[in-house]
Parts: C-alpha cells; structure tokens; sequence
C-alpha cells in the first residue's frame, strides 16, 4: 500500500502565495508517466489557495528495499493587461537511479517512500543497522503501477511540466509551490512558461530562496497564445483561463496524465488520494471531473439565462484529472476545436472559459468522464449547493473559491476556511532553506561557491556576523504589487529610490504626494509583515492610485539589517536612466522631480561623470508645514524650525556640501569629497552598486561616496533643490552602535578592509582616503 510521508503545516504553497494577490488562472502540473514517473498534477484557477495538510507515500507491506523517487515540481504562470494571472505547477514522481540491471521492486516495501524533497516534517532516521524507516498510516495510491527504475537524471528531464503566468501573477505561483514542507527526499523541478517580467520576478525568487535541491527552467507564454486567442471569452481569466485546453498539446509526449487544478483551491487532504483514483478509470474515460454544484448550465439563474450545452448540471474544471495519453489518442485537439467552433456560431462567446467547451464535449461524449466524488471540489460560488457534499468540514478533501468574491463568499464555514488560509500565507518562507535529512540534490554551482566563502570565515572571529551577512542570500519578491511605467520620450526621467522596513511604512504616502516620478523601493519584512503590507498597501487611495512604485521585498534573514543590499536591489530595478538616491525618512520638496530632470540636461548627465547633490535638511518636529520655496526654507532655518542635516551629531557628514554658499547660490556650484562625506545624490543608472559588507548603522553610505569619487565623479549641488529629513524613533542599528562596543570595533574593522580593498581595486588613486582617515 502506498502512503506519503506526513507534511508540517508549514508550506511552499503558502509562502510563494504572499506575493501577489490579483492573480488568476494558474495551472500547477503534478507531472508523471507510466514510465519512469509515478504521480502527476496540474492546477490552474484564481488566486493560489492551496494549503496541503500532509502529502505522504508508502509502499505496501512484504517488498524488500525502498524506492526513492524524484519529485518534479514544474510552474506555470501566465500574464495579461499586465497582471499575472493564471500559474501552473507540476509535481512528478520517478524512480530514482539504480544500477544497470536492477528489476522493478515487487509490490510492497516495508521502507516508507522518503518523498517530496520539500517542506515536509522531518522524520526521525532509522537506528544503527536497521534498514525500517518509521511510518505514517498506509494510504491505497496508485496501488496498479509499478514504475520502471528510471535513473534521477532522466527523470528529472523528463518530467517537462509547465504553467502560464504574467509577472502579476508572480504571488499566488510562490504560494503555491509552498505547499510542500520540511522532510523531503526528492528534489523539486519546476517548469515556468512565462513572460520575459514573470520569468525576471520569478527566477530571482528561486534563485534568491535557494531552497535545497529544486531546479527551475522556463518556456514563453506568449507562443501559447496564438492557439486559443481566437475564442471570444467573457471569463475574468481573460484568454489563460482557455490554456487548459491545450495541455495535451503544450506538455511534453512523455506525460501519460496529470491533475488540473485551479490555483484559488485549498486542500485539506494528502493530494495522494486524488492520484488514486486514476485507478478507477475505466474504457474510454479520460477526464475526471466533480459535478458542478451551482445551477449554471441548467439556465434557471435569472430569465433569459442562456448557458454553453452540458450533461446535466455540468462538470467543475477547478479540478481535472487528465489521462494525457489517452486524450492524445483520441484526438483531443481536433475534438475541443470542432465543438467550439460549432458552439461559438451560436454562443458568441464563452461565459466560463475552458468550463464551457469541456462541458459541451461532454455533452456529445459523455463516456470520456468518469465523475469524482463532491469532496474533491467543494466549490464556494454564489450560487452554491456544496454544503450538501460534507455534514463536517473535516468531511472536506479541497475547497475551490470559485466566486470572483474569494474570501468574501458567503458560507456558513468561510471563517474557518479563511483562518485556515490566510494562517499559512504567515509563514516562514526561510524554514524551506534547510538541507532536509536523506534529501539527494543535484550539485548546485552557486550553493556550492556560497558554502565555500563562508567556510573561509573564522568562526571565533568577533567580528563573525558582521563578515557573514556580506554572503548572506536573501529571498527576494520583485514587484510585489502592480506595476507599470511609460518611459519619457525626452530620455531625463529620474527614479527615486529608498528602503525601509515595517517601521517606517507611515511614509509612503507622504512620499508619493511629493514625488511624482517613478520610485523603486526595496522593503526589509518578514513573511508575516509582507501581508500586513499588502493590506497596509490595498487600504490606501494614495498607493493604490500610483502604479509607477515598484515595490520588492527582500525577506529577513540574520540579525542586521543589510541596508545596502536593499539599495542595490532597488538600484538594479529602475526603468530610467537616472536614479535620486535617498532615504525613506527623507521628503522632497514638491516639484522637484521636474526640477532634477531639467537639471539633468543642464549639467549634461548623459555624457559625463556627475552626481548631482541634493542639499539635506532635517525638523525635529512631528508636524511640520513643508516649505514651498528656498525663500521660505531659509527662512525656517533662521527661526530654528528646520537645520542642516546632522548638523548636531554628524557635522561632517554634510559640511562639504557648504550650505553658507547654498543659501545664495542661484548656479550650480561644485564640491570636493572630504572625509565621512554621505550627501544624497542623483546619478546615472550605471554607477558603481552599494558595499554590502555595510549593514544596520554606519559607514553604509559614506563607503559608496567614496567610490563614486575615486571613479572621478564630480559632485554638484544644485542651488534650488532641498529634501527634508522627517523625526522618528531610533533604529533598533543605530541603538546597538552607540550601546555595544563591540558594534563600533567590528565597523572600524570593516572601514579599514574596505580602504584596503580601494587600494588594490584602485591603486594610487585610493591613497588619500587612508590619508584622510588618518586625520579626521
């Protein structure tokens, strides 16, 4: 009997799904063959509700020796109107590689199947000199196959499984993939088809999570979609909700079947016992299907309610099981296009997307349906009958909110559902970084050289952690919310970029009221505070209203906070040729994003080496009313409302900028670098990228300065631009500065390592910062 290895609640599916909420119509791909392949699947749908409980496999009683198999995840996304709508996701299961000659194992095995390399829990290992590995309760799966010793490699490459997506749609695919929790012991492979956006979003996701022993290839989605463009659709999945239709076409040859499965789904059951029932296909059936359980197709919802033909109450393609194989044979391509264009002559346009023309070729051919069980898709719509499926809600295997209302349906279990769901979006996404127990992996080239520099660090080194976070990868989320941008035809548009974390979420919307350009912003948060953002985010007129904010969260790892990491990250992902680099607790004057594009060709940015210095000020009052002018900022200086930045605590950090010449100037003027000079600049989008050995409090700005001046930059301060920094609490980095000694001594360390390193990068021409710092 065959089981699968039981799961924390803890998923792949949950924390991928904090990234993106407007996302419909995915397609998750649990891929597999006869040979050298055991389990697939495929989802697609609205919004990424999957939670999976357990996911656990075992063979049955008297075989000798366990089989290991691999676990090939493949993700499908799909964009349209730019926003990612429909992801897919493949999970495939193959025998793992065995010596030449090796036969097939006999039906049973008292080893558990160490399964899905994932995120499962963690089993205890067997004792010295036993072979048993301790197990779950046996589960009937797919009891009838007996897959072939198919070596890892080849299964891996054969296990093509793919799905659709728009870069919008990048949130509900990570939280589909979550799904999967701590004890796996196959790898993972996912096949993304996705737009050249989606496919940047996602590959630094996956590249970033480093998750053990999961590979990721992508494919273009817009090939697919000259294929069902032709159908007139009025389905909120826009044109990816009809790519359904094309499986048998668009996955590889060697998949025999797999399960479909919309992604605003949750399962409340091991997705092993849906698997089985493949099993129970007889003849011809080829697709397996739950009953619909509203009572569209049979045209009684309103008057004049004219629905696509279907068998009854029709069939619910939130959940597919399709004998891929089969359908080829039959095929199924030329038959779906034959019924809808017969139907479209008639029908116009489709009401449900693929629903439609599945259920109208099940009407002329009812023998290809073999019919599951309510449970298996208890559908939340509108019009729903589904509690009549279940006197319990344990009684339930998946929950499909299939109303455009998602969480907001109207059910008399909705809050348990919602609690349960929204539970799991919360969690750590980190915890699936761990080398799990028994896991194989492929050698990984980047794990491989990050493992060997932080091998090279002492460990008894005081100074240990501060050296160890300049290695650290941190799982980063692209565009976390929509995004779009039109570039300026005169070639000047300016980017402002900043970081933050959840403590200095208040200034967003100041912000965007005094800047009107494009912002990139980089935010430090936890899986948890990514949703609190996300609601923070969708509450606010202000940030709903701004499309051109690209907001990428850097997910926390370590104890500091790696300031110039998220710099850089929200310097790498600006759309202009310019960026003002600031802070977040900054305000800029109003008007002064077309006041930095004029000065961008006055100073000729394009062709020469220049930063431009927007002078710093700072009020240590709460509220304060923003000067509108120069006029009425020097004035505000003089009654002592508003004062040079850090003129108090850190003089030298702003001096250079000679704010007397300033008060005056009515020219651009320029400035020579001096020691601890952090001015606040605007650059070309090429300039040298933030030292990320600086993190939390000091020197993290100063040190880019710096570079910028032995790379021949000149500084330029522009006589009618200002930015006001606003009061706050003090960090928790810059409390540890001035607290722990040991703080201060470690940073001295690193300023002294990063002059050297200027020394051997630069040569002479780094000398006078040793000299200068010897003075200062």
């Amino acid at each position: 009997m065959l089981g699968i290895c039981r799961g924390r609640r803890k998923f792949l599916a949950a924390s991928l799904s904090l990234l993106c909420i407007p996302a419909i119509t995915w397609i998750y791909l649990f891929s597999g063959s006869f040979e050298g392949c055991f389990h697939s699947a495929v989802v697609s749908g609205s919004e990424m509700l999957w939670i999976r409980k357990k996911l656990r496999l075992y063979l049955p009683e008297g075989r000798k020796g366990p089989i290991h198999r691999d676990l090939c995840l493949g993700l499908l996304m799909k964009r349209t109107s730019k926003k990612m709508e429909s992801p897919c996701l493949c999970l495939r299961w193959s025998p793992r590689r065995t010596a030449p000659g090796t036969q097939p194992p006999a039906s049973g095995s008292v080893r558990a199947w160490r399964c899905a390399c994932a995120r499962w829990r963690r089993r205890t290992a067997p004792s010295a000199g036993s072979s048993a590995w301790p197990r779950a309760e046996p589960q009937p799966i797919a009891e009838a196959i007996t897959p072939r010793p198919t070596p890892w490699r080849r299964a891996l490459e054969t296990a093509r499984t793919f799905g659709l997506a728009s870069w919008q749609a990048t949130a509900p695919s990570v939280g589909s993939s979550r799904s999967w929790r701590n004890a796996r012991r196959n790898p993972l492979h996912f096949h993304l088809i996705a737009d050249s956006i989606a496919e940047q979003i996602l590959a630094t996701l996956f590249q970033t999570w480093m998750v053990p022993a999961v590979r990721v290839d992508f494919y273009n989605a817009d090939e697919l979609k000259s294929e069902v463009s032709w159908i007139p659709n009025k389905h909120y999945s826009g044109i990816y909700g009809l790519m359904k239709l094309v499986l048998t076409k668009t996955l590889p040859a060697n998949l025999e079947r797999v399960i479909v499965l919309d992604t605003d789904i949750t399962f409340a059951t091991d997705i092993a016992e849906l698997w089985a029932v493949f099993h129970k296909f007889k003849g011809q059936q080829v697709l397996g299907l739950v009953e619909n359980q509203s009572d569209w197709y049979l045209g009684n919802l309103w008057k004049n309610h004219r629905p696509w033909p279907a068998l009854g109450r029709g069939y619910n393609t939130g959940v597919i099981l399709l004998l891929l194989d089969k359908l080829r044979k039959m095929k199924w391509e030329q038959m779906w296009r034959l019924t809808a264009e017969r139907e479209l002559m008639g029908m116009l346009s489709t009401s449900l997307a693929d629903q439609d023309i599945f259920n109208a070729v099940i009407k002329q051919n009812p023998f290809l349906v073999y019919q599951l069980p309510c449970f298996w898709n208890v559908q939340l719509s509108d019009h729903t009958r589904s509690e009549q499926c279940y006197r319990d809600v344990s009684d339930l295997k998946v929950i499909h909110w299939n109303s455009p209302k998602k969480l907001r349906v109207k059910n008399k279990h909705v809050e348990f559902f919602r609690n349960l769901y929204l539970t799991f979006l919360e969690y750590d996404g980190n915890l699936l970084r761990r080398e799990l127990f028994g896991c194989p992996s492929e050698a990984d080239v980047n794990s491989e050289n990050l493992q060997k520099q932080l091998s090279e660090l002492d460990e008894d080194d005081l100074c240990y952690e501060f050296r160890r976070e300049r290695f650290t990868v941190h799982r980063t989320h692209l565009y976390f919310l929509h995004y779009e941008y039109e570039p300026a035809a005169d070639s000047t548009d300016v980017t402002l970029v900043a970081q933050l974390s959840m403590d200095r979420l208040q200034m967003l919307e100041a912000i965007c009221k005094h800047w009107e350009g494009p912002i990139s912003l980089a935010l430090y948060l936890s899986d948890a505070e990514a949703q609190q953002f996300l609601r923070y985010a969708q509450g606010s007129e202000v940030l709903m209203s701004r499309h051109n904010v690209g907001y990428h969260i850097v997910y926390k790892e370590g104890q500091f906070y790696p300031v110039n990491l998220l710099r850089n990250v929200a310097m790498k992902h600006i759309s202009t040729p310019y960026m003002f680099l600031s802070d977040i607790d900054f305000l800029p004057m109003y008007g002064l994003y077309e006041y930095l594009r004029k000065s961008v060709i006055q100073l000729d940015l394009a062709n020469t080496k220049k930063a431009m210095i927007v002078p710093a000020f700072e009020t240590l009052r709460y509220r304060l009313s923003f000067p509108k002018s120069k006029a009425e900022l020097l004035s505000m200086l003089d009654m002592g409302t508003l004062f040079t930045f850090r003129y108090h605590v850190w003089t030298k950090g702003h001096a250079p900028t000679n704010f007397a010449k300033w008060r005056t100037a009515t020219t651009p003027y320029r400035v020579e670098w001096e020691a601890d000079f952090e001015p606040y600049v605007v650059v070309r989008r090429d300039c040298p990228e933030y030292d990320r050995r600086f993190v939390g409090f000091g020197w993290n700005k100063v040190a880019h300065i710096m570079e910028l001046d032995v790379q021949e930059y000149e500084f330029i301060v522009l006589p009618n631009a200002y930015m006001i920094h606003m009061p706050h609490a003090p960090s928790f980095d810059i409390t540890k500065f001035r607290s722990n000694k040991q703080y201060r001594i470690c940073l001295k360390t690193l300023k002294e390592e990063f002059q050297q390193d200027m020394s051997r990068r630069y040569g002479f021409a780094a000398l006078k910062y040793l000299t200068a710092e010897n003075n200062s």
